[in-house]
């Protein structure tokens, strides 16, 4: 037992504070009401959006690069400037002259700074920022900006990458491959040459990403009286990234003021991108000498924000002949995009310490390779690293299962740590806090819901039905060690550059005048009830009712106490930022019960805080409120002071900063305890597919967590279904796709396709408590677990129905088609249902669209208006200027075309050539169009035929598009084709019928999009 929790231990004694854990979960489910419902729902949130900005703050959108990858040869701003409202563009050179490069943790010539400079690297990266004086004049001026590429062959394949041959991304690299590292523990080949067997397990985690309701946002000011930056941001933290920004801003850590609002509309670690966004708004602040302020809409967020890694792993176990693994062997390529952008490589080794998972395997080996292709760069996602190692290592436990014909469970109790090896120390350094991994799966499989589950697989296999049980065993690490980052460093390059470990927690406690509480965190909340469990816990060990103490989790770093180690992240609120305000408030208590003992005249052991008084528990008669006995260290402080030791200073005012002794930097050998608490997570699922629409339904799904002390048991329950519905959606939805020219395929909610809740069932949580014996209170993070081990879960269980081993995330009805026909469940000529056969990441972004008019005229009548430029450009959506060229029986018109798709408006300088003409009975009609929102170019057919005395026009066409109008994504960009298409012919046939057009014939199609938007 440490230090820190034999005073908890005191602390504990007697029930004066925090109850027992069944006490604790009992008045949780009975009393507590979270403190921040009610003004949430009262649309009563501080959010970055909802906060008092001066008169004078203008309004920046940003111009994106609209390919992949690209030298930038122009960027032309006039016509921008010309627009009303518009005051600046901040451009290339300027963010060059006025900042640096961002800096990473790995020394390589590759630069990034927050505007593109000479070279594109992925779609949406930042090139341009247009100032205004309101955010639609901005992004008018936005698609007034002209930019001119000279394009570059595109990477989206890591492997590809790997090749000597391919493009380089940053040629002063030599290579795309920017980190490979290789680390080894124990005897792995010795290992692998006394085992039974060799299991191989193959695997790609795809990209995917968090969807906060809250998008990120930025208000800067630039001082110029002394140099310095201002802002205010809902960017969550690790403030380690606080000394990045100020670096690349040009400025001590001190002039870069940083504030954070109240509430945040979620983050799961997506805020982290922020990071570039708050030195470009500084930047443009700087430009036009007033305040600036940025707010990220869905298309940016989910375009050019961040995603996690995408990873290959080929994962090797040395196994004996009855299950027990005696090695693993890890080859890992993680993609992270066009720059290593801080604080990656850190999702490839956040787990490096934990990569044996719950299994007692002391050989191990790895090799890292961190790729850049024309991808977003990579961050902090939920989970961080842990749903790619999982999904590898929970595969390869099903594997091992099937090749021996034993359970998984058999396998499990055969490899897990043993509860009397606790501490434990993992292969690869990290050290686990606590846990009895046997018991949680005794206690799992004696629960009535999983002799339901077992008893559901029978019957329903029975009636002929593909249903299978899928399992997941994993630990879940919390409150990161920072120094676990320069593993990536070889021991020289560590050396040279200075240790790094801990994880600072801090927390300030102040009681007032009238026996108030106010606490202060540097922790900014996302919905972990950050004001309630606060309070409660100090309510405890102070005996006072939780609405007598406020918590302010707004943060300025100017004023406030933090560290490079703070922040909301790493699921290190319970354990470590809890654990500092009970330091904290610890301290005050050791205060006021040393000054009440002097009063009272009796022993600090025998003072007792409760229902709001304190009194000595010898005679229970002698008893003071509380704010009359805090009040004297206000109105008396010589008294008080005269009658406190001298060790102890006589105000109520007390900071507390936490860090485990446990979090040491990686040793010579790369050994590194990356977290400091490691809680335990055990799933097992039921998973129907249905083979008449190839999905997979989540029948049953059973979640057993060891957390450590429970504080707060609604709350902890919460997280976990936060998590599991995060985790459905990467297992079943979620993934960001690319074509091979580097176009983002999922920029809207209709591509990228998030789970509501009614495809989120309702998993049963059991809980089992062993505590930390490393955080204050015994507490371990819960937030990030299910995120981990729910999409390694599904995809067991949909291997074990499918009895099929190349189970690829997300299990998309397209992809579990193909599974049910490579297993002979569908005869292989069967095609997969017409809306499953568009499979985002083809080689092409393709739409199309076709159908059919029938009209009251002649096709004479429709080709007389194509050759008359008047009457063509009355019938052209948007169409606000049109000229004609005839070549060599070509038919051209050069025309400017105002579209809006969605949310999103742009002007396109298009050319429309009219060829194969057969008139009357048809003509082949082409079109390409360039705007700020990418390239579109498509050709179709027009066939005109009589039927009595109607014309039937029909008509197939087929475009190809890059950048944002790519990002669209195919389902709104082919129902966009087909409203527009179906406009402009509708329109064809009534002028040809001499029939006016209807007023807001146009707007419909605008309303219609909208609706398929939302």
């Amino acid at each position: 037992m440490c230090p820190i929790n034999s005073r908890l231990r005191n602390s504990l004694e007697g029930g004066q504070s925090l109850h027992s854990s069944e006490q604790s979960s009992e008045r949780a489910i009975k009393d507590l009401l979270r403190i921040e419902d009610g003004y949430l729902l009262r649309g009563q949130g501080n959010f970055l959006d909802d906060l008092p900005t001066p008169s004078s703050t203008l309004f920046a959108a940003i111009v994106r690069s609209s390919i992949a990858h690209g030298k930038i040869l122009a960027v032309r701003e006039k016509a921008a400037l010309e627009i009303p409202g518009v005051r600046a563009v901040l451009l290339p050179g300027e963010v060059q002259a006025w900042s640096d490069p961002f800096v990473v943790s790995i020394k390589s010539p590759v630069k990034q700074w927050s505007l593109a400079v000479d070279v594109v690297r992925y779609v949406g990266e930042p090139i341009a920022v247009v100032i205004a004086e309101s955010r639609a004049a901005a992004e008018d001026g936005v698609d007034a900006v002209e930019v001119d590429y000279e394009p570059f062959d595109v990477l989206i394949d890591p492997r590809e990458a790997l090749s000597d041959a391919a493009v380089k991304l940053h040629p002063e690299l030599g290579s795309n491959c920017i980190v490979d590292r290789r680390h080894e523990y124990g005897e792995v080949d010795k290992a692998f040459g006394a085992a039974a067997f060799t299991i191989v397990q193959e695997s790609l985690y795809p990209r995917n990403s968090c969807t906060p309701m809250e998008c990120g946002g930025v208000i800067a000011q630039y001082h110029e009286h002394n140099g310095a930056y201002s802002v205010t941001s809902n960017f969550m933290g690790p403030f380690s990234l606080h000394v990045v920004m100020a670096a690349a801003l040009r400025v001590p850590g001190n002039k870069l003021r940083h504030r954070y609002p109240q509430d945040s509309g979620g983050s799961f670690g997506v805020k982290q991108a922020m990071l570039p966004y708050v030195v470009l708004i500084a930047l443009a602040s700087r430009k036009v000498r007033l305040p600036v302020k940025f707010i990220e809409d869905r298309l940016e967020h989910l375009v050019a924000a961040t995603s996690a890694t995408s990873r290959i792993t080929t994962l090797k176990a040395a196994v004996d002949s009855a299950g027990k693994i005696l090695a693993l062997d890890y080859d890992q390529i993680e993609d992270c995009g066009a720059y290593l952008r801080a604080p990656e490589p850190a999702t490839l080794y956040r787990m490096h310490g934990c990569l044996t998972g719950a299994y007692d395997i002391p050989n191990l080996r790895v090799r890292n390779r961190v790729v850049l292709i024309n991808k977003t760069p990579t961050g902090l996602v939920r989970g961080f690293g842990g749903p790619q190692v999982y999904f590898s290592l929970e595969r390869l436990i099903q594997k091992i299962a099937n090749k021996l014909n034993k359970s998984v469970p058999e396998i499990y109790r055969l490899n897990y740590i043993e509860r009397e090896q606790f501490p434990y120390a993992a292969a690869a350094g990290g050290l686990y806090d606590s846990g009895d991994y046997r018991s949680a799966l005794s206690t799992l499989e004696s629960a009535a819901d999983y002799e339901e589950l077992i008893k559901r697989q029978s019957e329903r296999r029975a009636q002929g039905k593909l249903y299978g049980i899928g399992y997941a065993s994993i630990v879940e690490p919390s409150i990161s060690n920072m120094g676990y980052i320069t593993t990536v460093l070889t021991p020289e390059q560590r050396a040279k550059a200075g240790p790094k470990n801990g994880a600072i927690a801090t927390a300030t406690v102040a009681v007032d005048a009238s026996g108030s509480v106010n606490v202060v965190v540097a922790s900014t909340p996302a919905g972990q009830g950050h004001q309630t469990v606060i309070a409660n816990v100090i309510g405890d060990l102070f005996g006072l009712p939780a609405n007598q103490i406020i918590v302010n989790t707004e943060l300025d770093t100017a004023k406030d106490a933090w560290s490079a180690g703070s922040g909301n992240y790493s699921s290190r609120f319970a354990g470590a930022v809890v654990g500092a305000v009970f330091l904290a408030a610890e301290k005050i208590k050791n205060k006021i019960a040393t000054y009440a003992a002097t009063v009272y005249g009796c022993s600090t052991d025998e003072i007792a805080f409760r229902d709001g008084k304190i009194l000595n528990t010898a005679n229970p008669e002698q008893t003071s409120s509380f704010s009359r006995m805090a009040g004297a260290f206000h109105w008396s402080p010589a008294l008080v002071s005269k009658n406190l030791s001298s060790a102890l200073e006589p105000g109520l005012r007390e900071t507390a900063h936490y860090s485990p002794e446990v979090l040491t930097p990686p040793d010579e050998h790369d050994r590194i305890n990356t977290s400091a608490a490691y809680g335990f997570v055990l799933d097992v699922c039921g998973i129907e597919i249905d083979i008449e629409t190839c999905q997979a339904r989540i029948d049953r799904y059973i979640t057993l967590h060891d957390a450590g002390r429970i504080l707060e048991k609604k709350l902890v329950d919460g997280q976990i279904l936060g998590a599991f519905a995060q985790g459905v959606g990467a297992a079943l939805y979620e993934e960001f796709s690319y074509d091979q020219s580097g176009n983002f395929l999922s920029g809207t909610f209709a591509d990228y396709r998030i789970p509501t809740a009614q495809e989120i069932p309702e998993p049963r949580i059991i809980h089992q408590e062993t505590l930390s014996p490393f955080t204050p209170l015994g507490a371990k993070g819960v937030g990030e677990g299910n995120n981990m081990s729910t999409p390694v879960c599904i995809a067991n269980a949909i291997a074990d129905a499918l009895d099929y081993s190349d189970i690829q995330l997300p299990a998309t009805p397209p992809k579990i088609h193909q599974w049910l026909t490579a297993r002979g469940h569908l005869e292989k000529i069967s095609p997969a249902p017409k809306s499953l056969t568009t499979i985002p990441g083809a080689s092409r972004n393709l739409i199309g669209a076709s159908g059919e008019i029938l009209f009251d005229a002649s096709p004479d009548s429709i080709f007389d208006i194509l050759l008359d430029t008047r009457r063509l450009m009355s019938v052209i959506p948007g169409c606000e200027k049109l000229s004609r060229n005839d070549l060599d029986g070509v038919i051209q018109y050069e025309c400017e075309v105002v579209l809006r798709i969605g949310v999103i408006k742009a002007r396109f300088d298009a050319s429309i050539e009219l060829s194969e003409i057969d008139k009357p009975s048809g003509l082949r009609l082409s079109g390409k169009g360039r705007s700020s929102l990418g390239l579109a170019q498509g050709s179709g057919l027009v066939k005109l035929s009589r039927q009595q005395s109607q014309t039937i026009l029909a008509y197939n066409y087929e475009a190809n598009v890059t950048g944002k109008l790519a990002a669209i994504g195919s389902r709104l960009l082919e129902a966009s084709a087909r409203v527009v298409l179906n406009q402009l012919f509708r329109a064809l046939a009534r002028e040809a019928e001499g029939r006016k057009r209807k007023p807001g014939a146009f707007h419909s199609f605008g309303r219609a999009i909208k609706r398929l938007w939302r």
